[in-house]
Parts: structure tokens; C-alpha cells; sequence
């Protein structure tokens, strides 16, 4: 088996790591300081990241995008996340969840996406709806030919720099075993529509300038059209392009560790204490080895997983398995090796001067977004356990 990056693979890792360093580093005090990038310079990296023909990469070729395979996209994503969230979200990676777009909605949403014409961002969570989607109090109602949103939701990422939203909402009820459950459609809202409001959200620990919002809908009423996919049917479509992710997450703490390391092996190799650099001491020594294996762990089982999507696996609970795997282990893991360079820094570590405390402190939302390590490990044991309850 071959682990070596081909020619477009190394490619991809290098343009995107000096984009990120050249480009992007530059600006992370400032948003950091400020919790704001401007709109105008949001563009400007949207420009310059479509003249490296890298927008949308994870879109079709065949509708302009990129044409990346899930492994490609995936050493991107990686490089990536060595920067702030705040100025990565300006790469432009429109949801997959867009291909389920049709007729009219194609030119009205999924085009313009692609385009970077127009910035999507999805609502999912509410305030007492978070990895149970079944329990959303957001509802949207038939009325006439229309729909009629009501509801709140929240933590709604970079919803204040999107165009519009991709809404799921529940409308309607189904008979089960169980009892009464919701059922799911989603909608696709733009800023603008009437009873549609995007509010400030929380002030959070993480990801300082990477806004999470809170959206209102007070009868919003949206024309069938508006619908993606079918009535009744949002859970389908999350699973059946949501899936991937996961795997975004994982890559993105890969990146993040493997940035906060290279800081904890230069502070090792160049400090001295007691006559001899702190890197010989076997407290810090054994710190980086064990840094490196856990970051090399993550990563080989980030790209496996997204390997395994490429063999066209994507319904496998295998495949299932794997993806929540990789982001179980690798938002552990840049937890363990942030907390680790931190303390191989000493009390610098902890100043601002260092970007290892907002790496630190970013990498606690990890654990939490895209479905928590608790229920990561609820996927991987259903998985497991699964074939043997047949």
C-alpha cells in the first residue's frame, strides 16, 4: 500500500500551506483582537483563493467547481485549519448539501455558491436541538402553496456573512414503533425574506471572529420552490450529504496540532535550561514523541476515512464508523497536544504573543460541533455491535 502524496497531491498541500502562511497569518492578530474581518477583505481572499482556481473545490468540475475527490479536499481542509476559522471560511467550500439543488433552485443558490457569488451556511441546531434533531421546535407548516416558518435557531456558523441559510425545520409527524416523531424538511432562506432575522450570537471562548448566530423566523413564509430535495424527507438528504463533514472537522485539528508541534519543537530544540536545550530533558522529549504519534495517528486515520468515501463506501456503516473515528481521535487529540505545547512553552505559552493559546482555547469547540465525542462513540459502538444483533 502507497501512502506517498502524488504530484497533485503535494501540489495541493503546498499552494494552500503558503496561501495560509503568506496570506492569512498576517491578518489572525488583528481579528483576533478585533472579532471582526472586514467584509471587503473577506472578498479580497475570495478573489485571490479563485484566481489559485482553488473556490468551491469540493464541488463538481462539471458545474465549475473544483472536482475534488474526498481525499484531495481532504489534505486541503488540512491546511486549512492551521488558520484561524475566521479567515478559512473565506476559502469557500459551499455545502455538498447544495447538489441536491434543482430546476430554478440551481441557478438561484447552487450556481452562485460555486461561483463565490454567494455564501451559504446551515441551520441545523437549536436551543434544545443539538445532536437530537427530532426534538427542533422550528416547525414550517403548508399553507396554500406556500410554507410558513416559525422558530429560533442557534450557534448557526457564519450565518452573518451568508447569503442565505439551508433551514431544517420539522413539518409534520410520523407513526413509529416508538411513538410520534418528527419528520424534516429543508428549506432554503435568504437574507431578506420577510419574517427572517440572523442576530448576534454568543461570545465565545473559540474561534474569535468566526460568528455563530441566533436566526428568527416569525411566519416566514417561503414558496414551495424553496423546498430542497422533498417534503418530509431533510433526514435523507443529511445523510446522504452531511456525511463528510465529520472528516472536514477531523483535518482541520490535524492542521491546528500539527502547527501548535512545530511550535513545541522549536521551543524544545532552541531553549536552554541547566546547560542543555529542554528537548534532551526526557520530560519534554517524551512529551513531543508522544505529540507526533498521536498527530500522525489522527491524520492516517482522517485520510482512511476519506479514502473509503472515494471507494464509493459512503453507506457502509464501516465507512460510518471510520469517519466518526477520525473525529472522535483528532479533536482528542488537538486538545492533548495544545494543552502539551502550552507547557513545553511555560508561561508563554499563555500570551497572546503565541497563537498557542487561541489554538488551545479554539480547540475546545471541537469535542462539541458536528456531533460531540459522546455521540461519536455512540455511532462507532452501534456500528460494531450492529451485525451481531441481526
Amino acid at each position: 500500500m502507497d501512502f506517498s502524496l502524488n504530484h497533485e497531491q503535494q501540489l495541493i498541500v503546498d499552494t494552500v500551506r503558503r496561501f495560509v502562511e503568506e496570506e492569512l497569518y498576517p491578518l489572525e492578530a488583528d481579528l483576533e483582537k478585533t472579532g471582526h474581518l472586514p467584509l471587503t477583505r473577506g472578498r479580497e481572499i475570495i478573489a485571490q483563493v479563485k484566481e489559485l482556481g482553488f473556490y468551491a473545490a469540493n464541488m463538481p468540475a462539471a458545474i465549475g467547481g473544483g472536482g475534488l475527490n474526498h481525499l484531495d479536499f481532504t489534505l486541503l481542509e488540512r491546511e486549512l485549519g492551521r488558520t484561524a476559522m475566521g479567515l478559512s471560511v473565506w476559502w469557500g467550500r459551499p455545502s455538498n448539501i447544495l447538489l441536491a439543488c434543482e430546476g430554478e433552485q440551481r441557478e438561484q443558490f447552487l450556481f452562485p455558491a460555486v461561483r463565490g457569488e454567494k455564501i451559504d451556511a446551515l441551520a441545523m441546531t437549536e436551543p434544545n436541538a443539538g445532536s437530537d434533531l427530532r426534538s427542533m421546535a422550528c416547525t414550517a407548516k403548508a399553507d396554500g402553496g406556500d410554507w410558513v416558518i416559525n422558530g429560533r435557531k442557534h450557534f448557526i456558523s457564519h450565518a452573518d456573512i451568508a447569503d442565505f441559510i439551508i433551514v431544517f425545520a420539522a413539518s409534520g409527524f410520523e407513526t413509529t414503533a416508538r411513538g410520534a416523531r418528527k419528520k424534516i424538511t429543508v428549506f432554503l432562506v435568504e437574507k431578506g425574506d420577510v419574517g427572517f432575522k440572523v442576530l448576534r450570537g454568543y461570545d465565545s471562548v473559540s474561534h474569535r471572529g468566526y460568528q455563530n448566530c441566533i436566526l428568527e423566523f416569525d411566519d416566514c413564509r417561503l414558496p414551495a420552490g424553496r423546498i430542497l430535495g422533498e417534503v418530509h424527507r431533510g433526514f435523507d438528504i443529511a445523510n446522504q450529504w452531511l456525511y463528510a463533514t465529520r472528516i472536514s472537522v477531523a483535518a482541520m485539528c490535524v492542521g491546528r496540532a500539527r502547527r501548535a508541534f512545530d511550535y513545541a519543537l522549536q521551543q524544545a530544540a532552541s531553549r536552554e535550561q541547566f546547560g542543555q536545550t529542554i528537548g534532551k530533558f526526557q520530560g519534554v522529549g517524551f512529551k513531543l514523541a508522544d505529540m507526533i504519534t498521536s498527530i500522525d495517528a489522527a491524520d492516517w486515520l482522517t485520510l482512511a476515512a476519506a479514502w473509503q468515501l472515494d471507494q464509493g463506501e459512503q453507506s457502509s456503516g464501516s465507512a460510518n464508523r471510520k469517519i466518526a473515528s477520525a473525529k472522535l481521535y483528532a479533536s482528542e487529540m488537538l486538545a492533548r497536544v495544545t494543552d502539551e505545547a502550552i507547557q513545553i512553552h511555560g508561561g508563554m505559552g499563555l500570551m497572546a504573543d503565541l497563537p498557542l493559546e487561541r489554538l488551545w482555547r479554539d480547540a475546545r469547540v471541537e469535542r462539541i460541533w458536528d456531533g460531540t465525542s459522546e455521540i461519536q462513540r455512540h455511532i462507532i459502538s452501534r456500528e460494531l455491535l450492529r451485525p451481531l444483533e441481526q
